[in-house]
């Protein structure tokens, strides 16, 4: 009896479930490398140090039981960009499993507050908004699989260590993340520099009940279905006409808003 033809749709996600558990990052910088080794729960593969890193992530380097690869500054062969600024410390791990979105949003720690990112490619940007959330206590940053910044050495670097501790979920589908979110009572505010209502005049409808902070991309901004998705569109009010920020100095403004609300 032949075997039932698996659908399409399935063999994709069994293919890229294979292909995720196969993945591999890596960490570079004093900073990223010493709190990816302090995490339990980073998965750590290879440690690569000059002396002279080895030397500053001593405690560290015993707290993450990594045996270290001793080599010549002039010799730091492992693949990152030659132009990363990597202090003598690189990192391989496997990239954390944060769980799922409806036990991150529901029961997660900090305030009922999250941040979702649409199709925000850039790992600057996207370390910067995980650094914002771990200092406003947002449950969560949130973004698409696709078009999004994945985990990566710069993203690491730029957050700071916030990377080891702010849950960053991706999701197959950002809008239905989005749906999920307001059936469990999020209150969802897209943020958009030509809406006519005020991000404090958002916050304030919105009562006790969790937020959700949209944000997307500089330039095309957010796209219609995101648009469509959300509760209501905001603006942050500039002080001249010409004023604008950036999405990692517009999250901060925003998490600090709704921390504070």
């Amino acid at each position: 009896m032949p075997k039932p033809v698996k659908p399409a749709w399935v063999i994709d996600k069994e293919r890229a479930r294979r292909t995720a558990s196969q993945e591999s990052v890596w960490l570079f910088g004093i900073h990223a490398v010493r709190d990816a080794l302090t995490n339990p729960q980073r998965e750590k593969l290879r440690l690569v140090l000059t002396k002279n890193a080895a030397d500053r992530l001593g405690e560290a380097i015993s707290e993450g039981g990594l045996e270290p690869e001793i080599v010549d500054p002039r010799k730091f062969s492992v693949p990152i960009d030659e132009s990363s600024v990597h202090q003598g410390a690189a990192l391989e791990v496997k990239p954390l499993d944060w769980g799922s979105l409806e036990d991150l949003a529901a029961a997660g720690e900090g305030a009922p507050l999250v941040v979702l990112l649409d199709r925000v490619t850039d790992p600057h940007n996207v370390g910067a908004v995980l650094r914002s959330a771990e200092v406003f206590g947002a449950r969560a940053v949130i973004a698409p699989h696709r078009h999004s910044a994945p985990e990566t050495g710069a993203l690491a670097k730029t957050a700071s260590g916030s990377l080891e501790r702010q849950p960053y979920l991706r999701v197959g589908n950002l809008s239905d993340a989005m749906e999920k979110l307001k059936a469990m009572g999020y209150t969802l505010l897209g943020l958009d520099g030509e809406a006519g209502t005020s991000l404090a005049e958002g916050l304030a409808t919105t009562g006790g009940r969790p937020v959700g902070l949209v944000l997307g991309a500089e330039g095309p901004g957010l796209r219609e279905k995101t648009r469509e998705t959300c509760d209501l569109l905001v603006r942050i009010p500039a002080a001249g006409d010409f004023g604008s920020l950036n999405v990692s100095n517009a999250a901060a403004v925003a998490l600090y808003a709704a921390a504070n609300r």
